[in-house]
């Protein structure tokens, strides 16, 4: 049987990269999961596309955040953004049950086992590579991502938390099925326009200064939502909150809600 050559696979490590004949990368994903090159697999469907559109990108899949953090250093700086997921499933429930005991083992991860991603893994990994890379813009998606994009109600410890954006430190977020707004996003970037200023894609959630001016649009409806404050003070207004954002997410043409 004839074997596949190596470079048929997205690099994860430096040898890889250099097989290649590449001297840097464009993005890098960082995964809570293993790299398995399946449709199954989010951030290896990502990686293809980011691929497809003539970029250089490689893979860290479940980075070790417990030791010298070698595994984030490994293959140096993107020269266009990290990209950062937890995986097919928020970490949370990929960890605990409904009872919150921890499992013993882990459908993505070689032989089931456990233990190979943090807690919130998302923004363990942000936080990480923003204390290396703090120049580096950090692009999250996946499942926990997108359903922690706005103040949020955390069952694990029992507790609204605010935006993961906040929380983590990273620079965007695209919820969702979020192919079309990553090939509008890489399609601006290879045309050289800075990533602070991608703050009009559908689908993507970003945090701005209180006085900075929010980009108009005559086609947009705004909806401003509870502060995030205002949600822990009351939880009927968290609630009402909740309502909105849901009933936007189902929508063809949804609002861009905005909170503060």
């Amino acid at each position: 049987m004839n074997q596949r050559p190596l470079s048929d696979w997205l690099p994860i490590t430096k040898k890889e990269v250099q097989m290649r004949g590449w001297e840097t990368l464009d993005v890098i994903i960082v995964s809570g999961d293993a790299y398995v090159d399946h449709p199954a697999f989010g951030h290896a469907v990502i990686a293809r596309m980011i691929e497809a559109e003539g970029l250089k990108v490689a893979l860290i899949a479940q980075p070790n955040w417990q030791d010298d953090l070698r595994d984030f250093k490994k293959l140096g700086p993107p020269n266009l953004f990290f990209g950062v997921t937890s995986g097919c499933m928020d970490s949370m429930v990929n960890h605990y049950t409904a009872n919150k005991r921890r499992r013993s083992d882990d459908a993505y991860t070689p032989g089931g086992k456990s233990g190979f991603r943090p807690d919130y893994a998302t923004v363990v990994y942000t936080r990480i590579l923003k204390s290396i890379y703090p120049d580096v813009p950090v692009l999250l998606g996946g499942i926990e991502a997108s359903l922690r994009r706005v103040t949020h109600y955390d069952y694990w410890s029992n507790q609204l938390k605010p935006t993961i954006l906040a929380e983590s430190g990273a620079d965007m977020l695209v919820y969702g099925m979020g192919e079309q707004p990553l090939l509008e996003i890489l399609r601006l970037l290879k045309k050289g326009v800075p990533f602070s200023s991608l703050n009009t894609i559908p689908q993507t959630a970003l945090m701005i200064g209180k006085n900075d001016r929010l980009p108009r649009n005559k086609n947009w409806k705004d909806i401003e939502l509870a502060s995030h404050s205002q949600c822990l003070e009351d939880k009927r207004t968290y609630a009402a909150n909740f309502k909105i954002i849901e009933q936007e997410s189902n929508k063809t043409h949804a609002a861009r809600l905005i909170q503060s």
